[in-house]
């Protein structure tokens, strides 16, 4: 048990604690101190009685004044959303092609389609839009459904493959493994691969092979159509890898990617906002050369 004493130095009584010699005093606590001490009481009582504080089952006390940062965030979201509501509106009134040429709207355009993009989109895209195995790159002029402002801008709205929008991309590539033997396949697989270094997608047993069984979406030539989300099979770009192994499994089982619709969640205006984006990024094609075929 420990002992008090006077220290025989100071006069102060000690609290009996002592360390290698050095005894603790029994000093009262400075005045300012402890003045600040019940101020940071006083202050913690006033604060759970105004603000949110005790957490509740569901929620939290609300507090008199009301007042939560959630509250706040979102009166300073819509302060920034009223802000550029009558750009956003603008367009919306535009055709999408004439977006990128608009001297107004089309730096707008391209910042809230950038901020947009990095939201919503890079999580599968990329934070550069170079996107990833099973994610389209962005950044070429290789575009499975088109890639003038008016087909990214209707890609973007609607989505692919998803059954929240009844004019979504749709399109399915049978699984050809229910279809073809293993040996077909393999044939079918080298003789893809050769079609980037000029081979003629009809010739030998493998063209004969992709004549009966792919050439009704990806074409005579191979090239695809974009009116059917089929990919050109001559430029070696291949979305989910041009290995063996990837495209046995793309032939055999078939792939079904799918993005959701925007429209709901962005409004039509930001969609135009991040299709201007997209078309930016340097593989748009206009109008004219869509027209041409090019």
């Amino acid at each position: 048990m420990s002992e008090r004493r006077k220290d025989p130095v100071t006069g102060t009584e000690t609290t009996g604690h002592e360390w290698d010699g050095i005894e603790e005093l029994n000093n009262p606590l400075p005045r300012w101190w402890l003045w600040c001490f019940y101020g940071t009481i006083a202050w913690g009582l006033i604060y759970v009685i105004l603000f949110p504080a005790w957490p509740l089952i569901n929620s939290a006390t609300g507090g008199i004044l009301g007042w939560s940062t959630r509250a706040s965030v979102a009166e300073d979201i819509a302060a920034v959303d009223a802000q550029h509501a009558e750009r956003f509106a603008a367009l919306t009134e535009l055709d999408p092609a004439e977006i990128p040429g608009h001297p107004e709207l089309s730096g707008f355009a391209l910042n809230a389609g950038a901020a947009v993009f990095r939201t919503n989109c890079s999580q599968c895209h990329g934070s550069g839009a170079a996107g990833a195995k099973g994610y389209p790159n962005l950044l070429d002029d290789d575009w499975l459904w088109g890639g003038t402002m008016e087909e990214i801008t209707y890609t973007i709205r609607h989505g692919i493959r998803n059954e929240d929008d009844p004019d979504a991309r749709y399109s399915e590539m049978p699984a050809f493994g229910e279809i073809l033997s293993g040996d077909e396949i393999a044939t079918l697989v080298t003789h893809v691969q050769s079609l980037p270094e000029g081979t003629d997608p009809l010739a030998g047993e493998g063209g004969t092979l992709y004549d009966e069984n792919c050439s009704s979406c990806h074409g005579l030539d191979a090239k695809g159509d974009p009116a059917l989300g089929a990919p050109n099979l001559t430029d070696a770009i291949w979305l989910y890898g041009g290995s063996d192994d990837a495209l046995t499994e793309t032939i055999t089982n078939a792939r079904y990617g799918v993005m959701p619709p925007w429209v709901e969640r962005l409004g039509e205006g930001e969609v135009r906002a991040v299709a201007a984006y997209v078309y930016s990024l340097g593989g748009g094609v206009s109008e004219e050369a869509a027209a041409a075929g090019q």
